[in-house]
């Protein structure tokens, strides 16, 4: 399964016509641990915002979607340059107003950038002043990644399967 999640990014990655990537699905499934395994596989480096405990970034999406201050203020909170060898990652979108409708506009006024977002489904759900930028899209693709857990049954030799769902959705 992590092969098969993977291989959707670095495909991702490849497309001459790439979209900002938008990760959804339940809380604690393992959305941050792909995206930053991805970036630490497939990029020379990446600049990692969490939405949850940054105030600083959550303030720059409720300005305005100026895509230019926005790269200034993710190089000044991660020390990173951001070129386009950098993956952009977006943790708890969520948690940042407007954030879901900045996605376009790195797609409008900056596709040369690789950004990938995450956040549960409900949080995402929950801004509604904020739209999910599908007329920025001609097809949207969603993945889904189903995630096995075993666990020993007490007393038994039998397992117990826990299956949790993430969707990729490409925009």
């Amino acid at each position: 399964m992590r092969r098969n999640a993977m291989q959707q990014l670095y495909d991702w990655k490849e497309k001459s016509t790439r979209k900002p990537l938008i990760i959804r699905g339940a809380r604690q499934v393992g959305k941050t641990w792909l995206m930053k395994e991805f970036a630490a596989t497939a990029y020379k480096q990446f600049a990692y915002i969490n939405f949850e405990d940054n105030e600083v970034m959550k303030e720059v999406f409720q300005k305005d979607f100026d895509i230019e201050r926005i790269l200034m203020a993710i190089q000044l909170v991660t020390g990173k340059v951001v070129d386009t060898d950098t993956l952009i990652l977006f943790d708890e979108l969520q948690e940042a107003p407007r954030g879901l409708t900045a996605m376009k506009y790195f797609l409008e006024k900056a596709p040369q950038y690789h950004v990938i977002a995450a956040g549960s489904l409900l949080g995402i759900a929950m801004h509604q002043n904020d739209s999910f930028p599908v007329g920025k899209a001609l097809k949207r693709t969603s993945l889904t990644i189903l995630f096995r857990f075993l666990f020993p049954k007490k007393g038994t030799r039998n397992m117990i399967t826990s299956k949790i769902l993430v969707t990729i959705s490409f925009i």
